[in-house]
């Protein structure tokens, strides 16, 4: 119910900036054809937001047939975490990344890029989706998807500022109009920061808690960040109010922890699941065995099962299920798709 609540109160407030730019462009009038705008995409967003973004960014649907390995992955991922399976989609893009999105757990969606089926061990694999089944539990999935879907619809509002800068109505002059260009967007991605950042700290604990492993997670954001840097994401470039889905900022120029940030600084995350580590003792190792090229790497072992993600039931800090994988396959590496 606090997930509900939490929605509720973005939506009122991202509603009332949405009448504030109508005001300030149209006076009365665009105040309350702003008000039927936010109120219809409100209801759009909570039923379609997640396919929407999804769309953006071409997600193809998988399943245990066409990805069985990554499949199985997210599915013992799901009943460790206690959540009905989530649909799965792979994006076709080099940059190492991922997100979760959907209304409630029920319909639930995780997408990772190619980028990041490729250059991840399993381990870390299975620590950054864990992350992602995080949000899901929390429903964060919601607010987070509404959120892109309104903070890109104040955006592009106020782009339109200049065609009515000259309305009798507008009581702001063109001067006005464009300050309001400019504050209205920042104003919305204020918003859009102030929540992502302490949920992705808390999806990074509870994630950490699903995979049993924080130091798997750890392990995958620090390669994410440094990739994400060098590989851009034109996708999300042209989409920059979707930015704060995914689990390392997709967009070039994140610098660090500070108020203009969409997430908080890697090294902090990173430094925080090894605290993590550290408390929950024993059995921590490394969080990638070595001579592991890839997330498929040597082939997988059908004795270690799905692959290196702890049982349903197993408490967080326990053995790795699967997780040595002797002797591997002497076959060639099977890729994400099977």
């Amino acid at each position: 119910m606090a997930g509900y609540f939490r929605t509720a109160i973005l939506l009122a407030g991202m509603t009332a900036l949405f009448m504030g730019v109508g005001y300030l462009l149209g006076g009365s009038g665009g105040m309350m054809i702003a008000f039927a705008v936010a109120l219809a995409m409100n209801a759009f967003s909570y039923w379609n937001s997640d396919k929407v973004v999804l769309r953006m960014y071409n997600a193809r649907e998988v399943d245990a047939r066409t990805a069985p390995e990554f499949y199985s992955m997210i599915r013992d991922l799901a009943a460790n975490a206690d959540l009905p399976m989530p649909k799965v989609y792979i994006i076709e893009n080099p940059q190492p990344n991922a997100f979760a999105t959907g209304r409630n757990p029920q319909n639930a969606a995780v997408a990772a890029t190619t980028g990041i089926l490729q250059s991840l061990s399993r381990e870390e694999l299975a620590g950054v989706m864990a992350h992602e089944l995080a949000h899901v539990k929390h429903h964060d999935t919601l607010i987070m998807t509404i959120t892109a879907t309104m903070a890109g619809a104040i955006s592009m509002l106020a782009n339109f500022a200049l065609f009515f800068g000259g309305s009798r109505n507008n009581p702001l002059g063109l001067v006005g109009t464009i300050l309001m260009m400019i504050l209205a967007p920042l104003a919305a991605m204020l918003v859009q920061m102030a929540i992502s950042r302490s949920r992705e700290y808390e999806a990074d604990r509870i994630g950490a808690e699903i995979c049993g492993q924080p130091l798997w997670l750890a392990s995958a954001l620090g390669k994410i960040a440094g990739a994400a840097k060098r590989i851009p994401n034109q996708a999300a470039e042209r989409n920059p109010a979707t930015a704060h889905m995914f689990i390392i900022n997709p967009l070039h120029g994140e610098r660090m922890d500070s108020l203009f940030s969409t997430h908080p600084a890697t090294e902090n995350r990173v430094a925080r699941l090894r605290e993590m580590a550290a408390g929950m003792g024993a059995g921590m190792g490394a969080a990638t065995p070595a001579g592991r090229s890839g997330p498929w790497g040597g082939g997988p072992d059908p004795s270690a099962g799905s692959g290196s993600v702890p049982p349903a039931g197993s408490r967080p800090g326990g053995s790795r299920s699967g997780g040595s994988r002797s002797g591997g396959s002497s076959g060639p590496a099977r890729g994400p798709w099977g």
